[in-house]
């Protein structure tokens, strides 16, 4: 059987109660109690994880956080996110606002023109799916010409069908 796990001394008894207490959700006061039990009383990381209703190897994994880093070492962020980047965001939003203008202007974009254009701003070949993803991560959507224009007048156009020559209308 293992020994033990040992607490690094980041915090004294009475700030480490102290501590535990003033978790803000059950899983932060699960991991701080974890640490308390096996500072207070030595138990084996089986023993606390049984009490706790965890495995073994998330007594060991929050011990070993806290031994590390300390109290902070526990607060960690989530897993997901955006770890790696041919542009930064904000390089991104800056690729886009040129692109935006040109949109404003009622150009039609196609993602393999806008696909040339970032290959060149990131001095990297990228597939098109990354075209695809960088409008969607910062909320671009597919947008058509419109079906008719706005200011046609649907009854002058009735009335233009009706009194033009035989060689405008359909056979």
């Amino acid at each position: 059987m293992r020994r033990p796990a040992s607490i690094n001394p980041w915090l004294s008894a009475e700030d480490l109660q102290t501590w535990v207490r003033e978790a803000s959700s059950r899983d932060e006061y699960q991991k701080r109690l974890a640490i308390w039990l096996t500072f207070i009383g030595s138990y084996p990381a089986h023993h606390v994880a049984t009490l706790l209703g965890v495995s073994k190897q998330a007594v060991w994994l929050w011990v070993g956080q806290y031994n590390h880093r300390g109290p902070e070492g526990l607060e960690r962020g989530g897993r997901g996110g955006r770890r790696w980047a041919f542009l930064s965001w904000e390089q991104e939003e800056a690729f886009l606002a040129g692109l935006e203008e040109r949109a404003q202007k009622g150009q039609i974009l196609t993602a393999p023109q806008m696909h040339q254009q970032l290959c060149q701003a990131t001095g990297k070949k990228v597939s098109l799916a990354y075209v695809y993803r960088l409008l969607h991560r910062h909320r671009w959507r597919k947008l058509g010409p419109r079906p008719r224009h706005v200011k046609a007048d649907r009854q002058r156009q009735e009335e233009f069908k009706k009194n033009s020559p035989s060689s405008f209308r359909k056979r």
